[in-house]
């Protein structure tokens, strides 16, 4: 159950963060509201799985699987472009997230 509420927080996160691109510095409405609610259940089911899974590798895993789906977004939506140096960075970035994954010792079982 704690990996599923991990899951929401990384979700929640990036809905948050692809809207802070579209609220236009907070002036438009819808936008705005998906950026402070996605950002609220984000913070609130990152804090749940505090109870369990050690912040380090908690961070490591929200902020990893983040930066790499919101990187896809922007190239999705946004059609901002991806060079070799950034695909590069977001394949490291997906190699630790698995190697903290499949290796570290820190994580429940």
């Amino acid at each position: 159950m704690n990996w599923l509420i991990l899951f929401l927080a990384i979700v929640a996160e990036v809905i948050a963060t692809s809207a802070l691109k579209a609220s236009a510095g907070f002036t438009r409405l819808l936008p705005s509201v998906l950026v402070v609610v996605g950002y609220g259940i984000s913070f609130y089911c990152l804090s749940l799985t505090l109870k369990v899974i050690p912040l380090g590798v908690t961070y490591a895993i929200w902020s990893g699987a983040g930066v790499v789906l919101v990187s896809l977004v922007g190239w999705l939506i946004y059609g901002q472009v991806l060079d070799l140096a950034a695909v590069i960075g977001i394949s490291l970035i997906v190699a630790g997230v698995l190697v903290l994954n499949l290796f570290t010792k820190a994580l429940p079982h």
